[in-house]
Formats: C-alpha cells, structure tokens, sequence
C-alpha cells in the first residue's frame, strides 16, 4: 500500500490521544481507533506517518511505534493473560542468570554488567534470582518468580506490549523491566542482551548476516524502549 494521505496529525479524543491522517483517526487492523493515553507517543506515532515519503510504499518495518500500539490494541487487550503469562515465563529461565565458567574475561565481562541488574531486580521486586555456570536449567525460587510475574501484570495493555517484545527479543525479563523502569537505556539493554555475541564478534570480527541480525536487534531495543518511555509522559495533557 502506497501512501494515501497528506496530513498527519494528532487530536483528543475518546479513549485518549488519536493519530489522524487527513483528519480520519487511524484504525488498526482489527478496526479500532488507535488511541494512546499521552500526546508524546501519539506525536511520536504521527511522526512515523509523516516521514513515509509521498507515493512512496507503507512499509510496517518503519512504524515500529504503530505496531506495538496497534498490538497492544488487537492482541493484549483481548489476550491479556496469555500475554503475562509468557512475558513472565522469562522469569523461570532469564539469561542473565547462566553464566559462562570460561574464558575469564567473559566471565568477568558478564558479572560486572549482568550482575547488577540482578541487584536491582531484588531490591526492587523483592526478587533474588539464583545464578549458575553453564546452561543446566535451574530453578529459580518460586517467590522470586512470583514477584516478578506480580511486576509484569501491573503493566498496561500498551506497556505489555513494549515489555513482552522487550523481553523476547533480549531473552532477559530483568532487562526488560529495567528498561520499562528507566532504569537501564536502551543502549545498555541491548550491550547486556547481546554480550555473548559482542564478546564474539571482539575475538573473530562480524560477518554481514551477523551485523544485519544485530542491527535488527538494536532496531527493535530502541523502539520498545522509546514507545514505553513516551508512554510514561504525563498523562492526557493537552
């Protein structure tokens, strides 16, 4: 599909903040009008819009903003269960708890950034995770879990989400509600997620394939964090 409209802009209506396309609100594919509770992520949404060039084709790859609203919309808010569910399953298996038991400098490397997210994880949730060497599955301390799930389902049907992407594409829930914290950019999230293959790529260099899996990969980070950050501005304003 080709672009079809001249303007965007963005309105309040009900439900919160409407992306519209020469004054039509934006649906998404289920139909439904594409409403965000704050003005920064429903400008940031018309802004992606507004950069597809005249005539040119719509390609969904560029409005990553518009997916996981739209997601958030047609999946979330009629699967809202099933989608905690396995955003919080990462709490049982998260990668930052299987550590390597050599060669030194990555277990170095992986103990000094992935560590303190585990930090923070506790004393945040109330949820310590047990970490071992190797990829034997462990099982992690049923309040630990519990907590985390707790701090999963307290998201909203948009900011589930961002957060169930996040957590997929890093393999880590800690790094995931991190980030939906603000306490960790996006930046960072993807250098902890990534660590082993950047470690790799260090010692052995980065072939094509490798380097256009892991700019997706960064693509897709920013985005995630991005959508929940402009989510979490004032609410309704304007």
């Amino acid at each position: 599909m080709k672009r079809f409209y001249k303007e965007t802009a963005v309105d309040l209506g009900d439900g919160g903040h409407r992306i519209l396309l020469d004054g039509k609100p934006m649906r998404t594919p289920a139909k439904t009008v594409l409403a965000v509770p704050t003005r920064a992520l429903a400008e940031a949404i018309a802004a992606e819009w507004g950069e597809v060039p005249d005539k040119a084709d719509i390609n969904v790859s560029h409005l990553p903003l518009t997916r996981l609203a739209a997601t958030g919309h047609d999946r979330v808010t009629t699967q809202r269960t099933r989608v905690i569910e396995d955003t919080a399953k990462y709490a049982g298996s998260d990668m930052l708890c299987y550590r390597a038991s050599e060669p030194e400098t990555l277990v170095k490397r992986q103990r000094e950034t992935w560590q303190p997210l585990l930090d923070w994880a506790a004393g945040r949730y109330g949820a310590r995770l047990v970490v071992v060497e190797g990829l034997a599955f462990v099982d992690q301390p049923a309040d630990a879990v519990a907590r985390l799930h707790e701090a999963v389902a307290a998201h909203s049907d948009l900011g589930l989400s961002a957060l169930y992407n996040l957590t997929h594409i890093s393999g880590s829930l800690v790094v995931a509600l991190a980030v939906a914290e603000g306490h960790l950019s996006a930046a960072d999230a993807f250098a902890a997620a990534q660590l082993d293959e950047i470690y790799q790529i260090e010692r052995w260099g980065e072939d094509p394939i490798a380097a256009k899996r892991h700019a997706g990969i960064r693509h897709d980070i920013d985005a995630s964090a991005r959508f929940l950050a402009l989510l979490a501005e004032q609410r309704l304003k304007g």
